[in-house]
């Protein structure tokens, strides 16, 4: 039952570092979607996230003995500042193991509260298996980002505000989840006090860890999470967050990195403020929902969860936001390779705008245009325009949502080398870390002949590579094995069309 949580989030100590954080409307939002917008302002607490809440409740309940023993957590972002944060506060030692991919933003900010950082390993899974060993040595208490009822009770003091704020009737709140700790917390008050609003949780498409364990009834282990909303980058969600997910969410949505993208954009126009990726997914949830649903003029809310993101990622989230919002299409058009055919095929697409142009000579029959269409009607726009250039005898490729497109094909679009024999093509995923491309250079150039390279750094933990490489048909068991051994992530790309088109 999740009744005992009411008391103790109404009791939750809090304040000392955390603050009653505004309920703000989203006019411009609003008014697109037909309905009553409000963002519950997590993003401008003083460690830019909820986290702080959590973290001092629990830490401000330990005896003299545990504070005496000091506080260590595993974290590479805003849990970790959280945990510094609180520590300052009451006077505890304070320890935080932190993956050596983490952004040094965010190093400086938990080293600016006092807390000594531990780098260790390349991802949160090591660092964390690193902390509990030196729980193990040294006795430090475990600060859990999300799976402990104290936390749990601190986060759900976000709920109480909400209610506290908002005096309309309130169709649905829209809530990030990661390990579940928000969502169980907040969940566990609203369906308390008001049971008729829809708790609907949100979760980037690739990190779907709630959404897999309540639709098989069980927590499951996922494989592997996507890195771009490093803060809900969770393989498994709590346990206890679990149980009460079971008995309190309503919903869960699932959203695409252009998706949330489109939302960073969105609050920004709103707020200007900006969001870290795990902090907008709320937004993104409620405008897919209203996508699905007959739902207007109602009063929907979303929690703005955090504003922790690197300046350098913006270029990557500006550049998605207009696929996001589908105000842009990206098309691989072919065109005869003749005098006038350029300036027709101009013509075809009319007055539109063009967000990007590349044109490259294939052969003497042909040419392959890359091509940023800005779309006002969406999807219904591009298909209209695709449809159009179809008419006009165009073979056509949407290359919208074609991932290996968006990160590297745009960038390297030069031609055809049609001397290359025995090219496999693979799209690669790495740590990003001082001298990892040189180790992943090094380690593939030492056995195969890399004939087609491009790499580019968009600001997040992990590196992006996409490489053609000279493997003869007699060595393609060994190069698997190799693979494998690598420990990368890795993607087989030789079939994809934009390959093919641009530089196959």
């Amino acid at each position: 039952m999740t009744e005992k949580y009411i008391d103790k989030i109404i009791k939750a100590r809090v304040y000392d570092v955390a603050k009653e954080t505004a309920l703000e409307k989203a006019p411009m939002l609003s008014r697109r979607v037909g309905c009553n917008i409000y963002l519950k302002r997590e993003d401008t607490q003083p460690v830019f996230s909820f986290k702080c809440r959590g973290a001092y409740n629990k830490m401000v309940q330990l005896d003299q003995a545990e504070k005496a023993r000091g506080v260590i957590a595993a974290s590479a972002g805003n849990h970790a500042q959280g945990v510094a944060l609180a520590a300052s506060k009451l006077g505890i030692g304070a320890t935080i193991v932190m993956p050596c991919t983490t952004p040094s933003i965010k190093i400086e900010a938990v080293q600016s509260y006092g807390a000594r950082i531990v780098l260790h390993g390349d991802t949160f899974d090591e660092a964390y298996e690193h902390c509990q060993a030196l729980i193990e040595e040294q006795g430090m208490v475990f600060i859990h980002p999300f799976d402990d009822p104290d936390v749990i009770a601190g986060q759900g003091t976000v709920a109480m505000e909400v209610l506290h704020q908002c005096s309309d009737d309130i169709h649905a709140i829209f809530i990030p989840v990661g390990g579940g700790g928000l969502i169980a917390g907040m969940s566990a008050y609203i369906k308390h006090v008001r049971p008729d609003i829809k708790v609907i949780g949100v979760e980037p498409e690739d990190a779907p860890c709630m959404q897999q364990a309540l639709f098989h009834q069980e927590r499951v282990v996922l494989e592997q999470v996507g890195i771009f909303a490093d803060g809900v980058a969770v393989r498994q969600v709590g346990e206890e967050t679990f149980r009460i997910s079971r008995q309190c969410v309503d919903e869960m949505i699932l959203v695409s990195t252009d998706e949330i993208c489109a939302a960073i954009k969105d609050i920004y126009d709103d707020t200007r403020s900006i969001s870290e990726p795990a902090g907008a997914l709320a937004v993104a949830g409620l405008k897919k929902y209203l996508q699905q649903q007959p739902v207007s003029e109602q009063t929907l809310i979303a929690v703005n969860s955090g504003a922790n993101i690197n300046f350098d990622r913006l270029r990557h989230v500006a550049e998605r936001a207009e696929l996001g919002e589908q105000r842009e299409a990206l098309l691989a058009v072919t065109i005869p390779e003749k005098p006038g055919s350029f300036l027709k095929f101009c013509d075809a697409i009319a007055r539109r705008g063009i967000t990007e142009f590349n044109y490259r000579y294939a052969d003497d029959n042909d040419a392959h245009i890359f091509a940023g269409i800005q779309l006002r009607g969406g999807k219904e726009e591009k298909l209209e325009v695709i449809e159009q250039l179809q008419a006009m005898g165009y073979p056509v490729l949407d290359m919208t949502d074609n991932e290996m497109a968006k990160i590297h094909i745009r960038y390297m679009v030069g031609g055809h080398a049609g001397s290359v024999e025995n090219e496999l093509v693979y799209r690669f995923q790495f740590p990003e870390r001082p001298g990892a491309l040189l180790k992943f250079l090094s380690h593939m150039g030492q056995n195969w002949n890399i004939s087609m390279f491009h790499y580019r750094n968009h600001g997040a933990d992990y590196g992006r590579v996409l490489a053609g490489i000279q493997v003869p048909e007699h060595e393609h068991e060994r190069f698997d094995q190799y693979l494998q051994q690598l420990g990368y992530e890795f993607w087989l790309e030789q079939d994809n069309k934009a390959y093919t088109l641009f530089l196959g």
